[in-house]
């Protein structure tokens, strides 16, 4: 795979094998819906528990091996691959960069779920006993699990996917590329955009479900300061006004201003985390802050297979893990794309690390501090009333808690405000993903026409309301259990693809090191003799024949100028594996080793012509490798002078003294 590959040319415009496909069923779920809210809502909640009870077991499975997937690589010599040219330099600073990626960890959802989640696990535990202290220790380590290291591993790895084949190979900045190592140009046919079609259907039920507990926890806000209807129309009609000015925002070039907005209620938000953080019961938020932490960190490989499946059978695998790592999976088109576009010239090992953990840190302390703000209300203060709304109105149960705290009625109003801009945000960010992955043409950075931001819009926002309708929680909850399945498993494909494609990378770093192996002017006789030589595949003997005349003395002869230098030189022949060496001293320092061994691998099929099947399977070849103290160096010296071994000693050495001078 070249960088050239499929190199994208003319402007951006719209796919429309990829638009058809994933506008038409979009379009059809959403009149099918509305048409038939009840009918439609049993449906889904059918199908949850379908997936819940049948292929529950998968999607843990899947969202561990995606996590393992990207660790592994980080922490492998792949890690050291950039996500673009060999020569690109980060785009943003360190500094710029961990705020975007920050910024990228908060979301309206962590207004919904930060109180009303671990008080759901607290009066409904999977296992032992509700409203105990074991309860909430084992509420707040569900909660950590749900917000954690697997999530922002899915998003890591769909945003190193679509980084690396773009950046590094020029292919487009798209779901498909990824499956370029395993069907080559057939990405540009009906599968590659079948896959880049689901990938959009993942995404816009994902960002429906997050903007329905968004208008949700607005609607409860709304209706705590001003008395405003918590129906199902008023949410429409928020959805509406809402999406209406993130599609304003999406086309009408005033991105800067909002970014500025954005920055500001980042400020805000961190505000209200300190504000719950010292206006109530701070050592104890601190304390159990670090003990969940811990409590996480222990659990999780536990916790990462825990399908609960020597325990009476219920429904909560379904309603929470099981959704929570769908809900991820289809997030990871829109965060992935956010992340990989600010990250090109970064190394794969540092995007890694910098997406799973600068954004949880954030993310956990959030989770963490008003999460044991509520249950400390709940267990320590008679605060029975908090832990109900939990569940009978989960939206409320944020507002709820910060009722018990100084100048409740403007913080409150600070957290509408708050909520209301990431809504927004997040609204636009996502319409401009979906044109995007719906488009071709163009740079990797152009985003999609405009008109297909309103398009995708107004999709989400059709998505958002007919899933109101038709049930609201727990109908979001199965649309985005359902849809994210089959994308999930273009993922396990896109993880094959990603994998050959570096292990590909790494076999052409290889071989151009091995083309590098230096070699002072031509072979005996001519570019003729040298092609002779290269399909020849000497026996043991020429081998062991060519180390004996040409190669031992080409090292003594070196060896003896380093010993008139005053080195501390050592030469080795070890004809019992058929081997000579060089080893040069240097004191304290690391020793220079220089080593010819004698190899042999089985010959070529292409090279076998006219032998019998005996002679066919038996047939052997020999080379003399090259090994450093570091291990084979992968090439051969069949073929040498003794002159040009001298060359390649001398050249290896002066590449041994440049390491010294880099390591001391």
């Amino acid at each position: 795979m070249s960088a050239s590959s499929i190199p994208p040319s003319g402007l951006v415009r719209m796919n429309p094998p990829v638009f058809y496909f994933s506008a038409s069923f979009i379009l059809l779920f959403g009149i099918v819906v509305i048409a038939m809210p009840e009918q439609a809502g049993a449906w889904l909640l059918a199908a949850q528990n379908w997936a819940a009870n049948t292929v529950g077991w998968y999607y843990m499975l899947a969202m561990t091996l995606y996590l393992v997937f990207v660790v592994v690589t980080a922490l492998s010599g792949y890690g050291k691959i950039k996500l673009g040219a060999d020569h690109d330099e980060p785009e943003f600073s360190y500094l710029s960069w961990a705020g975007m990626l920050f910024a990228a960890g908060i979301s309206i959802t962590l207004f919904f779920f930060c109180v009303s989640e671990p008080l759901t696990h607290l009066a409904q535990p999977p296992q032992g006993t509700a409203g105990t202290p074991e309860a909430a220790r084992q509420a707040m380590q569900i909660l950590f699990l749900h917000w954690g290291l697997h999530g922002w591993g899915v998003f890591a790895f769909v945003g190193m996917a679509l980084a690396y084949f773009a950046y590094r190979h020029n292919l487009p900045l798209a779901l498909r590329s990824a499956l370029y190592p395993l069907i080559g140009k057939r990405i540009n046919g009906p599968i590659g955009y079948a896959v880049d079609g689901f990938g959009i259907i993942a995404t816009v039920f994902g960002l429906g479900a997050d903007m329905g507990f968004g208008v949700l926890h607005l609607n409860s806000g709304l209706d705590y300061l001003f008395g405003i209807a918590h129906t199902q129309w008023i949410q429409v009609g928020l959805i509406t006004l809402m999406m209406g000015a993130a599609i304003i925002v999406a086309v009408s070039g005033v991105d800067k201003g909002v970014r500025v907005m954005s920055d500001i209620n980042m400020l805000l938000a961190c505000a209200l985390l300190l504000f719950v953080l010292f206006a109530g019961p701070t050592q104890h938020l601190l304390n159990t802050l670090i003990q969940n932490i811990g409590d996480y960190l222990g659990a999780l490989p536990m916790k990462s297979f825990d399908l609960y499946a020597y325990d009476k059978p219920s429904d909560w695998l379904g309603g929470w893990t099981v959704f929570y790592w769908a809900w991820w999976i289809a997030w990871s088109p829109f965060v992935g794309l956010f992340i990989a576009r600010i990250s090109r010239g970064r190394t794969i090992r540092e995007f890694v690390f910098g997406v799973l953990l600068i954004p949880l840190g954030f993310t956990l302390a959030w989770m963490s501090i008003f999460g044991n703000s509520a249950i400390d209300q709940v267990l320590n203060h008679g605060m029975s009333a908090l832990g109900m709304s939990a569940i009978d109105n989960p939206s409320m149960t944020l507002y709820l808690l910060l009722e018990t705290y100084p100048w409740s009625k403007t913080v409150i109003a600070v957290t509408v405000f708050i909520s209301f801009v990431f809504f927004v945000t997040s609204a636009d960010s996502g319409t401009v993903v979906l044109s995007t992955l719906s488009a071709k043409g163009g740079n990797p950075d152009e985003d999609g026409p405009k008109w297909l931001r309103v398009f995708w819009g107004a999709m989400t926002a059709l998505v958002t309301s007919a899933l109101l309708f038709s049930g609201s929680i727990d109908a979001l909850k199965s649309a985005v259990v359902l849809t994210s399945l089959p994308f999930s498993l273009i993922l396990l494909l896109m993880m094959w693809g990603l994998h050959k494609a570096f292990y590909l990378e790494s076999q052409k770093q290889i071989a151009q090191l091995h083309s590098l192996a230096p070699v002072a002017g031509s072979r005996r006789g001519g570019w003729r003799q040298r092609l002779s030589q290269a399909v020849h595949f000497p026996s043991r003997d020429e081998v062991y024949r060519f180390l004996d005349t040409t190669v031992r003395p080409a090292i003594e002869e070196v060896s003896a100028v380093f010993v008139e230098k005053g080195l501390n030189v050592i030469t080795q022949p070890d004809p019992v594996n058929d081997s000579v060496s060089l080893e040069i001293g240097h004191g304290e320092e690391h020793p220079f080793i220089y080593q010819v061994q004698m190899r042999g691998y089985f010959t070529p099929s292409f090279a076998r012509g006219g032998m019998g099947s005996k002679q066919l399977n038996n047939r052997r070849y020999y080379r003399a490798e090259v090994h450093l103290s570091e291990g084979s160096q992968d090439y051969d010296l069949v073929g040498y002078t003794k002159d040009q071994i001298i060359n390649d000693i001398l050249d290896q050495y002066e590449r041994h003294l440049q390491f010294l001078h880099l390591v001391r």
